[in-house]
């Protein structure tokens, strides 16, 4: 009988831990919570106090089964969970479901998987803290209400199978607002201009920028004209040394937003190596808001800097958690041994193991030295300068690790190292331009900037950061995608020593990659929560919830009487909103009257999707007519949208032409626009317009989709039509109802198999298909 029985919840942790402990130990995984509330039942008995309803899903059944096996036959269970809210709740749920002895049961915290910590948890046990899962608790109580609550209500009065949640719906908003706010902005134009000079050594070039934005072109063209008969001199020189400081170690939101920054990983993608990094040891514990470092890694990092950069280089620093009640962890993210500069791992793992260590290592090293050099050059008869700045580093510090990246899409450049230049000394003009500028929207939110106005708005936790923005994403009321900017037309003066040139110029503007956009289901939604449910989706509202499930994990507040005050003004909202009978449908708009018709014309949220129609539907009279449908097209908006691009729609289906004796008909589905021939589908691709594409470019599509389709079928059988062999993306394969089989490698030629050799290379897989065939993708 072995003496003891660790359960973590992850197997690649299990495997990581079990390395350190010697034979008396069997290390298990619970593979995550062990029970929760039923997927599709409310699960709280709210006459009984709040009380959630937990089960054990089908799928855990056989593993709880092993588990209690194991336990009985252990005369000490230790249960190894993470070192958070969620981390403790799986540890209760284990002990509650497997029945453990109090006597015989310890709980272990870590927040880095080494030896020494390990080692150090065994010899200092505690037991399951309530707080902590009675936190957890009230989230997953609270969360629970709201979805099953709010989502009928949207079913209802949206269309069917939407959902809400409580954070989710906050993140949508700041999405939807932020949206609102491009698509209110009006663009300013200034005039920016600047300078370049000739030093009197006649060769050295000194450019400069005018201390003022000029407001128009007549301006900008009068202070040029001024300009021509201008002397220039060097009127002042200020020069200032400037220190800069390292970043804090990394906390979750802090690493999602440099990893996205500098690496370009999605959020999910982040916490997803993280976790492997943690799991394997490398790191310590990936969900925290703490920026403090143990004695041992401000140590650890002291030898290091001082080893390879020399005693200069090193500061002593220890940082401070601003968030009240740092609840998942007690140290910042960094590198378990911090003299590893190279671990074993995927090359995703070996950057982000970079990023972790380099910015641990910066955090305990010197400022950076720099020395701000400021030169203003006076024109005659005029008030304005003309301003040089330049930074030279004296003492790179942390800078020779480590830059911290920023969201700023519109950072100010600076000329770096400026040439030497003497008070009074008189400049000759080589040329002076003035640009036309305009003022710059307010930027979309990417994954990461997103992450960093939760945070400051003190919306959800390091652990709910990634689920959130993934789910948002998930249920299509976001998406991360691009947006193509708009040609704009810019004037461009130069002063030469042939006088003044205008030269009208085009650039993209507004053009957008990577970021989050809302939907229009997104935006109707948000809409009518803020309508209905204005507290829910309140900024205040959502942080001060988290602030009392902090209170909860701190022992200061009863978890139930939390949900009970929320739950008492929820509730009677959601029965009057279903009360509430609206002439029109939620998200439906009026654009204006069908010159046609003379009926009106709306656009909605459809059954898939934004719709425009004309007309209206009259229950009272069966001979009426029915109204007309249009599915947009996938880059309009319900929002957005004119009269006369809604009525354009209404242009579809329209026969193109035909071909081989069929007619092609250009028409707009739920999935987009396409082209309809013989009996067949062809996706019209973003570069055309269903309601412009010609003939000519019609059959192309349709050959090429002939020739993608002859491709990709290599053989059939007449006396089996189900058997294929086709051409996938790794090779040739063999589809069989409705299952994908691989071909083996010794096959040289796929086209020469017969029936009888399909069949047995099926029969011998049958067992363990390749992959299955995918369902389509629900909308």
């Amino acid at each position: 009988m072995q003496k003891n029985l660790v359960i973590v919840e992850s197997p690649a942790k299990a495997k990581t831990i079990e390395k350190f402990l010697g034979k008396d130990f069997k290390v298990m995984s619970s593979y995550g919570h062990i029970r929760d509330l039923k997927t599709k039942d409310f699960s709280i008995d709210i006459e009984n106090n709040y009380t959630p309803e937990y089960v054990v899903p089908a799928d855990k059944k056989k593993l709880v089964s092993e588990l209690k096996s194991e336990a009985k036959k252990a005369d000490m269970v230790w249960l190894a969970s993470d070192e958070d809210r969620e981390g403790e709740a799986i540890s209760w749920h284990l002990a509650e479901v497997l029945g453990l002895d109090a006597k015989k049961t310890k709980r272990i915290v870590f927040h880095e998987i080494t030896k020494n910590a390990i080692l150090h948890a065994i010899e200092t046990p505690r037991e399951v803290n309530i707080d902590l899962v009675n936190a957890q608790q009230a989230r997953r109580v609270l969360d629970r209400i709201v979805g099953f609550e709010l989502s009928p209500v949207l079913w209802r009065k949206i269309k069917p199978a939407l959902s809400a949640g409580r954070v989710q719906s906050v993140a949508v908003r700041l999405i939807v607002e932020r949206e609102r706010e491009i698509n209110d902005f009006v663009s300013e134009a200034s005039f920016r201009v600047i300078a370049t000079f000739i030093l009197p050594d006649g060769t050295t070039l000194l450019k400069a920028e005018l201390n003022k934005r000029l407001k128009d072109k007549q301006d900008a063209y009068k202070f040029l004209e001024d300009c021509q008969k201008a002397s220039f001199v060097i009127e002042d020189i200020t020069k200032k040394p400037v220190k800069k400081s390292p970043a804090a170690p990394f906390t979750t939101s802090t690493l999602q937003q440099e990893a996205a920054r500098k690496l370009g990983f999605s959020v999910s993608q982040t916490m997803m190596i993280a976790q492997r990094l943690y799991e394997s040891g490398f790191i310590t514990y990936m969900r925290t808001d703490s920026v403090h470092l143990s004695d041992l890694a401000l140590g650890t990092a002291k030898e290091a800097i001082i080893d390879i950069y020399g005693e200069k280089y090193y500061k002593f620093r220890q940082y401070h958690t601003k968030s009240k009640g740092a609840q998942e962890a007690h140290e910042a993210i960094r590198p378990t041994y911090i003299a590893n500069t190279d671990i074993e791992g995927s090359a995703q793992e070996k950057k982000l193991y970079e990023l972790i260590r380099k910015r641990t290592i910066a955090s305990q090293m010197a400022d950076a030295e720099l020395e701000r050099t400021t030169i203003s050059v006076s024109i005659s008869d005029k008030k304005e300068k003309f301003v040089a700045v330049g930074e030279v580093i004296s003492f790179d510090g942390f800078l020779q690790v480590y830059r911290e990246d920023t969201d700023d899409e519109h950072e100010k450049e600076e000329n770096g190292i400026l040439p030497p230049v003497k008070l009074n000394e008189v400049l000759t003009r080589k040329d002076i331009i003035a640009t036309e500028r305009f003022t710059q929207r307010p930027p979309r939110y990417t994954e990461a900037s997103l992450v960093r106005s939760l945070e400051e708005l003190g919306i959800g936790r390091p652990s709910t950061y990634a689920p959130t923005i993934q789910t948002i994403q998930n249920r299509e009321y976001v998406l991360k995608g691009d947006k193509d900017g708009v040609e704009r037309k810019y004037h461009v003066l130069t002063l030469s020593k042939t006088g003044i040139k205008d030269v009208e110029k085009k650039e993209i503007a507004g053009a957008d990659r990577n970021k989050l956009i809302p939907t229009d289901i997104g935006i109707v939604v948000n809409d009518f929560l803020m309508e209905y449910f204005p507290d829910v989706l309140d900024y205040n509202f959502t942080a001060s919830v988290e602030k009392e499930f902090d209170s909860v994990a701190e022992g200061e507040m009863e978890w139930t009487n939390l949900i009970d005050k929320f739950y008492k003004v929820f509730h009677p909202i959601v029965e009057k909103t279903v009360a509430i009978k609206t002439e029109h449908k939620v998200g439906e708009r009026e654009l204006g009257i069908d010159p046609k018709s003379g009926k009106p014309v709306f656009v909605k949220i459809g059954r898939y999707g934004p719709i425009a129609q004309i007309g209206q539907a009259n229950p009272d009279d069966k001979n009426a007519p029915k109204p007309q449908f249009a599915s947009l097209m996938k880059d309009q908006s319900i929002e957005t949208i004119t009269l006369e691009e809604a009525l354009k729609l209404f242009d579809l289906p329209r026969v193109i032409g035909d071909f081989e004796g069929e007619e092609m008909v250009a028409a707009v589905g739920r999935f987009g626009p396409f082209i309809r021939h013989a009996g067949k589908f062809v996706s019209i691709p973003k570069t055309l317009d269903p309601l412009s594409i010609t003939s000519e470019e019609a059959i192309e599509l349709i050959k090429e989709k002939r020739e993608k389709e002859e491709k990709r079928n290599i053989k059939k059988f007449d006396e089996d039509p189900a058997m294929e062999i086709l051409n996938g993306r790794y090779g040739p394969y063999i589809a069989y109802n409705g299952k994908n089989y691989r071909i083996p490698k010794s096959v040289a030629k796929p086209e020469d198999l017969t029936l009888e050799e399909c069949k047995k290379i099926v029969e011998s897989a049958a067992d363990k298909p390749a992959t299955k065939k995918r369902a389509a993708k629900k909308k």
